[in-house]
């Protein structure tokens, strides 16, 4: 009924988001001329504007300044600033999330590091087949390489993507997106698509605050945020925009049943639980706090020369909960299995086994040296932790991005643009409330485990020239060269945190028999190497790793008669690690009568092995039957992954075609339609999880990091994937009376498929993930009604059915609509108040079904872990239904 009544009012055009595809942006100053962004002055008001979407400018996927959206040979969508600021989230991903419909993120509740950098996917692709530019330049990369293994990374495993949420909503004027592979463009990288955030140079002063919670009560979230802009004279501008947020918690899950178990019975320790009376172990949002902030400025040097410059640092603090480590086993606990209720075990936690610590006496034949007593003086876990434990997981981010520039016009029609880039991008890694068990009574309980750093240095010409030959606009010559220069760097971790204490090797135990006389009673556990949860990163793996790179393009791009555009690429780049490549792509678009265009593309691709990728080193603790074991991803040249046949990586080359249609039967109303297909061949990702058996330490110690029962991944170019879909959005624009109508609506279908994989090294629920992992089906439809300063909004969002089995075989997740509203009023000319929700209806998707893999604990109706919904958070997460405030001052 609720589904019903939300469909009859967007039918009825009473609610309404802002349009997502329809802000106008002004023409272009000579001075714009040679920045391949779009405008940065169009209006960033949080009213919708009822405008013509086909006057659009765009300037992504072109060398030239005329094209719109309808007259793109090449399929871009614009987001406006309104959109993405209405949007109640600290994190830009996903903002996007919401709007665009091929573009994917998960939650990602306990993902390790990748808690802390989500890496999305466009079209089903990863991260870092995705290009990021900040006004027209290419951003950093971020220093985390996507090797937790779960759904959590499904789309994205391997991948080194650039960390989209440093970028705050409220310094943006737009973000155009090209749904169009553009390697032959813009370089390596842009295989999937390319986002472009043009960056905002108005003059004035915006100041945003927002509140917001969960219906169920927690997750209070606190957003301020700030833009101011000046006019340097009649020559120049400076604009400075910033946020800040301080995000709480959420806890979706259940108590774990081995802490509910436990607090029976241990009733006088049931308050020591981690996190008591909550879940000891929370699956939810991670609470997290930061702040972002972006400068941009230009200066006319001569009536048709600019220098500029644009800069954007950050900061982010996120403290995630880990899984926790129960300090005792329990027998006979009931499960439901999926086809019966039966009974299973559980079993303690690997850290409370006890370490001996009185030495055999020296010099007693039954009892030699190197030998322990087995007898009440020993240590384990539960001297720290006796009601069990719960690592805290902390991840510090920090990003500086910064451009300067010089651009013009001569005279002669030829525009340059000559820019230099340096960024810098860390992720920061401890913990604490966990201890090294190898390393007994002398255990740390907090480790710092290093640092990731990713470098990046881009030097930029690029050059058009528009050459008259009779047709019916002059060819738009372009040209230009890239030199690029990326460094990796690992840093060293505590000692405690990776490395194997004297008690990483099982203790033989000897107990005291008669008068002296000790008798040999076997040999306790081995306790397991480094930090319990992760491990930091030895001085053996650390070091500065770089790669550079020299491109060219040449271009040309007309309209032959005033029907017809085309435009051809051509872009020939050289790796110093993995040699040259040459990338070509070609466009065209027909006006086949004034209401209908057809376009299409054909071109190639390529992505290049990052240094991170090629010398990524990092331990993170899984657990396999109950018990806690290392799981160690290392560079192909290392010793360890030698072992089990790593190999040089080498480039991902793609092809990809496109072609749609351009409806403009009206001026108000705008549809397009494009189908596209994108092969991959060679695609980076990691190896399947090869485990380390005692004999495989004692042949190569390199493997002693993980030790025996732990797991080695590598990375290796192990599959091909061809992904086919096709995108629609179409808007229209009215008046109701007084009133402006808005109405959009945005559909995508993708399906990629594996056409090639190594089953040695690719499982076929990995292979389920890539296909499915992302609903093939996505649609938004939108409306908006604005009068006299009160907007009403409101998003009816679809998500198709997804499966993700890695983490749950099997398991076949169902589709879901959600629904967005909110209500604006804007009063005494410069203040908006806005009070909304984001899945108003709290619709959260199916909860885990028992399995004989994934029972569920009759106690608790939860996994063993204490989840109830699926990790990944689904394709829109399960913390169910937000409410918000926000208010908006602007002069």
């Amino acid at each position: 009924m609720r589904r019903s009544v939300t469909i009859v009012l967007l039918a009825g055009s009473m609610l309404a988001t802002a349009p997502a595809w329809a802000q106008t942006a002004p023409a272009t100053t000579p001075n714009d001329a040679t920045q391949q962004t779009a405008p940065a002055d169009a209006p960033t008001s949080s009213t919708p504007t009822a405008q013509d979407r086909s006057d659009e400018v765009v300037v992504l996927g072109t060398r030239r300044l005329d094209r719109t959206l309808t007259t793109s040979a090449s399929p871009v969508d614009v987001i406006g600033a309104a959109e993405l600021q209405s949007q109640p989230t600290a994190n830009l991903i996903d903002s996007i999330k919401n709007i665009v419909p091929s573009f994917f993120v998960g939650q990602n509740t306990i993902s390790d590091a990748s808690s802390f950098v989500r890496s999305p996917s466009l079209r089903g692709l990863p991260g870092d087949e995705i290009l990021v530019m900040l006004n027209g330049k290419r951003y950093n990369r971020s220093a985390l390489v996507q090797v937790y293994t779960g759904g959590d990374t499904g789309l994205s495993f391997g991948a080194q993507a650039p960390d989209i949420s440093a970028i705050p909503s409220i310094a943006i004027n737009n973000l155009q997106v090209l749904r169009d592979g553009a390697t032959a463009q813009y370089g390596s990288d842009a295989i999937g698509g390319v986002l472009n955030f043009s960056l905002r140079k108005d003059a004035g002063l915006e100041l945003q605050g927002r509140y917001g919670q969960y219906y169920d009560g927690d997750g209070d979230a606190r957003q301020i945020a700030g833009d101011v802009g000046f006019k340097l004279g009649e020559r120049g501008f400076i604009n400075v925009a910033g946020e800040y947020n301080d995000d709480l918690g959420t806890s979706r899950g259940h108590q774990p049943p081995e802490a509910y178990y436990f607090a029976a019975a241990n009733p006088a320790l049931a308050t020591r639980i981690p996190n008591y009376p909550g879940p000891a172990q929370i699956w939810g949002s991670s609470p997290t706090h930061g702040y972002k902030a972006v400068v941009n400025a230009g200066y006319d040097l001569t009536a048709n020369t600019q220098l500029y410059l644009f800069g954007n640092v950050a900061g982010n603090h996120t403290d995630e909960s880990f899984n926790y480590r129960r300090p005792m086993a329990f027998a006979g606990v009931p499960i439901f299995n999926g086809t019966a209720q039966t009974t299973t075990n559980i079993s303690r936690n690997g850290s409370y086994s006890p370490v001996y610590l009185t030495p055999c006496p020296t010099g007693n034949a039954t009892c030699p040296a190197g030998g322990f007593v087995m007898d009440a003086n020993t240590f384990s876990a539960a001297t720290l932790y006796p009601a069990g434990f719960t690592p805290r997981f902390i991840g510090k981010t920090q990003e500086a991005y910064g451009t300067v520039g010089w651009k013009g016009k001569l005279e002669n029609g030829l525009t340059f643009d000559l820019s230099g880039t340096l960024s810098r991008n860390s992720l920061q890694l401890s913990m604490y409330n966990s201890l090294s068990p190898s390393y007994g009574p002398q255990t740390q309980t907090s480790f710092q485990f290093g640092k990731f750093i990713q470098k990046e240095g881009d030097a930029n010409l690029d050059l058009t020239y528009p050459l008259a030959v009779g047709f019916a606009s002059p060819i738009t010559l372009s040209g230009g060269a890239e030199y690029r220069k990326e460094i990796f760097q690992l840093t060293p971790g505590d000692l405690q945190s990776y490395g194997a204490g004297p008690y990483a090797v099982a203790q033989t135990l000897y107990s005291l028999t008669g008068p002296g006389v000790y008798t040999r009673t076997g040999a306790s556990a081995a306790q397991s190497p480094g930090a319990s949860g992760y491990a930091g990163t030895s001085p053996a793996l650390t070091g500065s790793f770089n790669q550079q790179s020299e491109a060219g393009y040449l271009g040309a791009e007309t309209d032959i008669v005033a029907a017809l555009t085309v435009g051809v690429m051509g872009r020939y780049e050289h790796y110093s690690d993995f040699g040259s490549k040459a990338v070509g792509k070609a466009n065209a678009l027909f006006k086949a009568t004034d209401w209908l265009s057809v376009r299409g593309t054909v071109g190639t691709g390529f992505h290049a092995p990052t240094p991170g990728q090629s010398h990524d080193a990092v331990v993170t603790t899984s657990f396999i039957a109950g018990n806690q074991v290392q799981q160690g991803t290392y560079p192909v040249d290392n010793a360890a992954a030698l072992f089990y046949g790593s190999g040089p990586l080498k480039p991902e080359k793609s092809t990809n075609w496109g072609a749609g249609f351009v409806l403009t039967p009206a001026r108000a109303l705008t549809v397009t339609t494009d189908y596209y297909n994108i092969k991959v061949r060679d695609r980076i990702y990691l190896s399947q999880s090869f485990t380390v058996t005692a004999a495989n330490v004692a042949a190569n110690p390199a493997l002693a990091a993980v030790g025996a029962g732990g797991t080695v991944q590598y990375f290796t170019n192990a599959l091909d994937t061809l992904t086919r879909g096709v995108d629609v959005v179409a808007s229209y624009r009215t008046t109701l009376s007084e009133a402006a109508l808005n109405l959009t609506l945005a559909y995508n279908y993708n399906h990629s498929t594996v056409s090639r994989y190594n089953p040695a090294q690719v499982s076929a629920a990995q292979i389920v993930d890539i296909e499915h992992l992302a609903p093939n089906h996505r649609a938004n439809a939108a409306a908006s009604l604005s009068l006299h300063g009160l907007t009403i909004n409101g998003r009816e969002n679809y998500y198709g059915s997804w499966q993700d089995a890695v983490d749950y075989p099997g398991q076949k997740f169902g589709s879901r609509f959600t629904t967005d509203l909110d209500v604006s009023y804007t009063f005494m000319d410069h203040y908006t108040l806005t009070v909304g929700a984001n899945d108003f209806f709290d619709t959260r998707p199916e909860k885990i079904a028992a399995s004989t893999s994934n029972p569920i604990y009759q106690a608790t109706q939860s996994l063993l872990d204490g989840s109830v919904y699926p990790r990944i958070g689904g394709p829109f997460g399960f913390n169910g239904g937000f409410y918000y405030a926000r208010l908006r001052v602007k002069y």
